[in-house]
């Protein structure tokens, strides 16, 4: 059984030394850094080494690889994730020497206290809202602290300390954790349906995006394009509410969307209608943006000039992300794992892969995920890609489950001629090269460790091409 932290413990004043367990991981990564920023020694943990754990140590981190009680050292408070199983033995031995145990988001509401804060949340979007948010912002002069989801690409950093009150967090609605900070601005790109594992039901999804939006001091930004969105709206009771998409009475709306190639649209607002075009593809990026917008303008921002802003913004780490082309066929990576995301991913790479095939790599996430949309998974994978290749299924914090396995995706194909279930990695890369061929896409779809196989792709592209 997963860690199930107590969101509602009082954190103290004082957290001295500071432990994470599972350091590694983007959003563990950013708020280590924040902390090290802060002037805290920081310790920490992970299975394997990564980039962002060579990052941390060069910034006077101590990280072990491999799980032990040892770790911990003389930690002061222990932070720690939902995806750490209860038997950890670092998470044992700070209840046993009854050490501060913090969520993630205990820690980041611990340091964002007194700051002025931009929320982002939303089932989709959040990564790539929030670094535009974050582009935008140092674009129009401002020094904003933030932790984002993934690198953003211009950066290099998911995260970083600045000099301004502003402080731009994307929030994470899995398990109710973004209920813990104090938002001045609240950004909700969609409430699709999603972590019903945690919620139970549509409508507890829904009721923590209303509590979320309605503890907003200043304002709420939100689709007025995605149905449940369009629900929430409805409950809440908050007096400053902008909304934004394509509706026809969105308050900031877009529309004129062009996406042949990096996405170019228009923006109403007020009155004037401002332009600009994308550094990255796809359609949904119009709407992200969109909603950039309107939390820069809602900061005070000048709309021509937030725009600009907005328009710098180069993508994030694992969002339509190429890592090489063998023999003219390039391989992406995508954090897509739901399926409006791997939709949005797959569409936006039609527009840019011209006369070339889609070849979907999908690592379905969680067994709860994958149980309750197969259906919808196959439908998508087969309506956006020519040929998928489906992996078996991400566990992350969840036991297996009987039954469950990538095959539930892939035996509800209507065509099964273009699709096939293979686990061994191995064999996935190598069908996957076989398939290809010069001008095609390969795109790996998963938020679990699906990245990992892009080096075996690339080798079995060169083999079968070279």
């Amino acid at each position: 059984m997963t860690i199930k932290p107590d969101l509602t413990a009082q954190i103290p004043a004082e957290l001295g030394a500071v432990h994470f367990v599972g350091i590694g991981g983007s959003g563990m990564s950013g708020i280590a850094r924040l902390f090290i920023d802060a002037g805290h020694r920081v310790t920490g943990s992970d299975v394997r080494d990564s980039a962002n754990i060579t990052a941390l140590r060069a910034l006077g981190a101590e990280v072990a690889i491999g799980h032990d009680a040892a770790n911990v050292g003389d930690a002061e408070a222990v932070v720690v994730t939902g995806a750490l199983w209860q038997d950890n033995p670092e998470y044992q031995l700070a209840l046993e020497r009854g050490l501060p145990v913090l969520h993630r988001s205990q820690a980041l509401a611990w340091l964002i206290s007194g700051q002025r804060l931009v929320s982002v949340a939303g089932a989709h979007g959040k990564t790539t809202s929030t670094g535009m948010i974050i582009t935008g912002l140092l674009a129009l002069g401002a020094d904003p602290s933030f932790v984002n989801g993934g690198v953003i690409d211009e950066l290099g950093v998911s995260s970083a300390a600045g000099s301004d009150d502003l402080f731009v967090v994307e929030a994470d609605e899995s398990d109710g954790s973004f209920l813990l900070y104090d938002t001045a601005v609240a950004l909700i790109t969609n409430v699709d349906p999603d972590h019903l594992d945690h919620y139970g039901s549509r409508d507890s999804f829904e009721q923590a995006f209303v509590d979320f939006a309605d503890r907003a001091s200043e304002l709420v930004v939100i689709s007025s394009d995605d149905a449940g969105a369009k629900r929430v709206t409805e409950r809440l009771a908050h007096e400053h509410v902008v909304t934004f998409g394509e509706a026809a009475d969105a308050t900031v709306r877009v529309h004129d969307i062009r996406t042949d190639g990096p996405v170019s649209f228009a923006v109403s607002y007020e009155g004037a209608v401002h332009r600009a075009t994308l550094r990255i593809p796809g359609r949904h990026n119009a709407i992200n943006a969109a909603g950039a917008f309107a939390v820069l303008v809602g900061l005070g921002f000048d709309p021509a000039a937030s725009l600009a802003g907005i328009a710098r913004f180069a993508g994030t780490g694992r969002r339509f992300e190429l890592h090489g082309t063998v023999g003219g066929v390039s391989v992406y990576d995508d954090y897509a794992h739901h399926p409006t995301e791997v939709a949005a991913a797959l569409a936006a790479a039609r527009t840019v892969v011209g006369a070339g095939r889609i070849i979907a790599v999908h690592q379905p996430h969680t067994y709860s995920r994958t149980q309750a949309f197969a259906q919808e998974f196959a439908d998508v994978l087969e309506q956006y890609a020519d040929e998928t290749v489906v992996l078996d299924v991400y566990g992350a914090r969840e036991d297996p489950v009987p039954g469950v396995t990538g095959a539930l995706v892939s035996e509800r194909f209507t065509d099964k001629s273009h699709v096939a279930f293979v686990p061994d990695w191995q064999q996935a890369a190598d069908l996957t090269a076989k398939i290809a061929r010069e001008g095609d896409f390969v795109i790996t779809l998963g938020c679990g460790d699906v990245y990992r196989i892009v080096p075996q792709l690339l080798q079995s592209l060169e083999q079968e091409r070279g």
